[in-house]
């Protein structure tokens, strides 16, 4: 029995880590991503053509698998459906990742990663908006999300206002670009336009996280919806490309560091982290999922400035700590929530789950209706039994 009572705890333990485990796990992807696209893009990779080809690769990846594990329990796909896959595909796949790569390039990539700080305070008051969080100022834990989401803001703010002097985290060689000289500092910066270029993506993909929310209440398959996604993200995603990139040399890619991008981005940070997002969100609501972005910005600070030999400005580093700071008292006001707690709407009623041929005591819940075994129906047979009735 106590062996059994501890792996019971051991396991009960393993599935509270899981979510947690899941996001940390990501944001070592999404570091590594970010790293590996900037090389590219110093390679002469298109930020527009970058995005088809990761969704190409995703597709391949994810289809087969919602063909073949989901088929029995894939929803019917209906026009309200469809439409709202339309939209997360517009959202994530087109308008985050290219005003991202278009931020990034016209600053850095450990400055384009502490930006991403700001997600969770955006997505915090979208979910406010749309009643997916609730806030009750006489609760300090309440009152904690809300500072939390002020000191980010103000934190983003800095980052964009204040650039201040510039230094090396990890001093060596660093990386050589394609002109042969060291790549201390991406050229034609325009910190303001990047900086809101990185904020609005920011947006875009906050608003990703939302509607994936609520699509997943109406179509809830991971991997369905994750492949939906990036097959409609290379359609829209290629009417962009067509419309803006207008040398369809840019389509070619080689045997290099832009052929990793789309491969690595595809398989790490489109396909696998469209169907964990959507599965943790599911669970612990899209504040939880967007909670882990400062993990990122540690990480890429490390390797952008030994990979890309990237300087790090002073502004920047006020910022993230102010950032930081806000995010996490954002994440601890969050915690104080039940993860579990679903709102009670109009129309929706919950039920208390009753095993078969066990006993329910009724008259202790008010609208709950008495349910009598079959058994006790047949040695109750011939006597006078008392309709079941609401109170």
């Amino acid at each position: 029995m106590e062996d059994q009572n501890v792996s019971g705890k051991l396991s009960k333990g393993l599935r509270k880590l899981k979510p947690y485990l899941a996001m940390v796990s990501l944001q070592f992807g999404y570091s590594g991503m970010y790293v590996i696209t900037m090389v590219s893009f110093k390679h002469g990779m298109s930020h527009w053509i970058l995005s088809v080809y990761r969704h190409v690769v995703a597709a391949l990846l994810i289809t087969p698998f919602a063909l073949v594990l989901e088929r029995k329990t894939r929803p019917k796909m209906t026009l309200p459906i469809f439409l709202r896959i339309v939209a997360l595909a517009f959202l994530e796949p087109v308008l985050d990742q290219n005003l991202y790569n278009m931020g990034m390039k016209m600053t850095s990539t450990t400055f384009a990663s502490a930006t991403i700080n700001v997600l969770p305070a955006i997505t915090f008051v979208m979910a406010l908006i749309f009643r997916l969080e609730t806030v009750n100022l006489r609760k300090f834990h309440s009152l904690a999300k809300v500072i939390g989401t002020v000191i980010t803001v103000s934190g983003a703010m800095v980052m964009t206002l204040y650039k201040g002097p510039a230094f090396q985290i990890i001093k060596g060689g660093g990386a050589i670009n394609h002109h042969g000289t060291a790549a201390t500092e991406p050229s034609d910066q325009h910190w303001v336009v990047g900086t809101l270029m990185l904020i609005a993506s920011c947006g875009g993909w906050a608003g990703f996280f939302i509607l994936q929310s609520f699509t997943l209440k109406m179509y809830p398959a991971e991997l369905s919806l994750t492949a939906w996604i990036c097959l409609l993200g290379i359609v829209e995603g290629s009417i962009a490309s067509l419309i803006f990139e207008r040398d369809f040399s840019v389509w070619a890619i080689g045997w290099d560091s832009r052929l990793l991008a789309c491969v690595y981005s595809g398989v790490i940070c489109s396909g696998m982290a469209y169907y964990v997002q959507g599965v943790v969100t599911r669970e612990r609501g899209p504040v939880f999922v967007t909670s882990f972005s400062p993990l990122c910005m540690i990480i890429t600070a490390a390797l952008g400035s030994l990979v890309l030999a990237e300087q790090v400005h002073l502004g920047s580093i006020f910022g993230a700590i102010l950032i930081v700071s806000g995010l996490y008292t954002v994440v601890w006001g969050k915690s104080k929530d039940s993860p579990n707690t679903t709102d009670v709407r109009k129309g929706e009623v919950q039920e208390l789950p009753i095993k078969e041929g066990t006993k329910t005591v009724s008259d202790i819940f008010d609208g709950i209706e008495i349910n009598v075994p079959a058994e006790m129906l047949k040695k109750g047979a011939g006597k006078s039994v008392p309709p079941a009735t609401r109170t």
